[in-house]
């Protein structure tokens, strides 16, 4: 049976999980803000939390109603027959995301929402199900856009970039899901040398070699919210994890990591060992950026380097100029992507950019660019 679905990511990667998802046989793909909405059956909402590399979680509407009240709210609530859902033994929690003139606290809206279903239980039954925030078996989200008023439930749980590879991180560790989002967005063919020359906990080499290898980016969890939803079907789930385990494939392609800090670099190294299969692929040294040798005489580039915000530079404008002419004068005939929420000390690199991608790394407003390093005059 076909349902609606949407597909949460981060502002700048829409597109990027709407690709993702026609790929997956997803159908009726629309971009929206911050989300893709889809539709497709039970198989396509598993191979979505299973497969989707930029998605932050994967929401399935059950009900839509219109409201300016907390009257109203609890109403339209209380429209959905939640014994359907939920029992006495299970948890449930709520979160609410509002974007209302009539409603100006999500945690009010939330706890209306709360309300509404623990009273339906009570009238029935006279008892009522617990709230868990923590590890809830139902996670609930109410979304309101002025009067407009959506149910969900959250069949992710955990948040998707939460893949279970990464033990430890670093000081400013980059989203895995922002790493494989610059990883597709800069059209890498999975067989040119990759390197991160100030790689940190190691994702954008981890997210690299998964794309390469075809590593389903869930495969490693075993906490997904649909697994406790009443019309689980264990049957499906288990023949498309292990289509997926059969699906991992071998590969050549050399991708190398280095950090200036050697607890850094053994962190990563830490992070990886979580794949066997990428251990003959991706390589981990301790190498500072502005005295490192070439791996490969060409190549990728992508890497997330300090911003002067969580990891402090000694002068943030002279590290970015001194990036631009090292990678000028040594890395022609490579492929650079660098992101950075520093716009200002970004702009010191000095190199033209041929593309500029707005993303968000947490809060912070970054600029992904591309600079292709030529070999001879142009670009120089």
């Amino acid at each position: 049976m076909k349902m609606n679905l949407v597909a949460r990511t981060y502002a700048g990667l829409e597109e990027v999980l709407a690709e993702e998802l026609k790929q997956l046989g997803a159908e009726h793909v629309k971009v929206a803000k911050r989300a893709v909405e889809y539709s497709g059956d039970k198989e396509i909402l598993y191979k979505s939390n299973l497969w989707l590399r930029t998605a932050l979680d994967i929401l399935k509407p059950i009900h839509q109603f219109k409201a300016k009240s907390t009257e109203e709210l609890y109403a339209g609530v209380s429209e959905i027959d939640w014994s359907g859902y939920l029992d006495l033994k299970k948890t449930f929690s709520v979160q609410a995301i509002v974007n209302s003139s009539y409603f100006n606290h999500s945690q009010f809206a939330a706890l209306k929402c709360k309300d509404a279903i623990v009273d339906q239980f009570r009238e029935k039954t006279n008892d009522r199900p617990d709230v868990d925030k923590y590890d809830p078996d139902l996670k609930i989200v109410i979304r309101i856009s002025e009067n407009k008023c959506s149910i969900l439930l959250n069949s992710s749980g955990t948040p998707l970039f939460k893949r279970g590879y990464r033990k430890t991180t670093g000081d400013a560790p980059i989203n895995e899901i922002l790493a494989a989002g610059m990883v597709h967005l800069s059209e890498w063919d999975g067989k040119t040398p990759f390197i991160d020359p100030m790689c940190g906990s190691g994702t954008l080499c981890i997210e690299a070699g998964m794309k390469a290898l075809n590593i389903a980016p869930g495969i490693l969890r075993d906490d997904f919210a649909f697994q406790k939803w009443r019309d689980f079907d264990i049957e499906l789930w288990d023949m498309l994890y292990f289509e997926a385990k059969d699906a991992i494939t071998t590969s050549d392609v050399k991708i190398y990591g280095y950090d200036i800090s050697e607890q850094t670099v053994r962190i990563a190294k830490n992070n990886m060992s979580s794949f066997r299969e990428l251990r003959k692929n991706i390589t981990f040294n301790q190498a500072d950026f502005f005295s490192l040798e070439k791996a490969a005489e060409n190549g990728i580039i992508i890497t997330n380097p300090p911003y002067d915000k969580r990891i402090k530079l000694q002068d943030d404008v002279l590290f970015y100029s001194d990036m631009g002419t090292r990678l000028k004068h040594f890395w022609e005939g490579y492929d650079a992507w660098i992101i950075s929420s520093n716009l200002s000390a970004l702009k010191r690199i000095g190199l033209r950019p041929n593309r500029n991608i707005i993303l968000y790394n947490g809060p912070d407003e970054s600029k992904l660019v591309h600079l292709p390093l030529y070999k001879g005059k142009k670009g120089h």
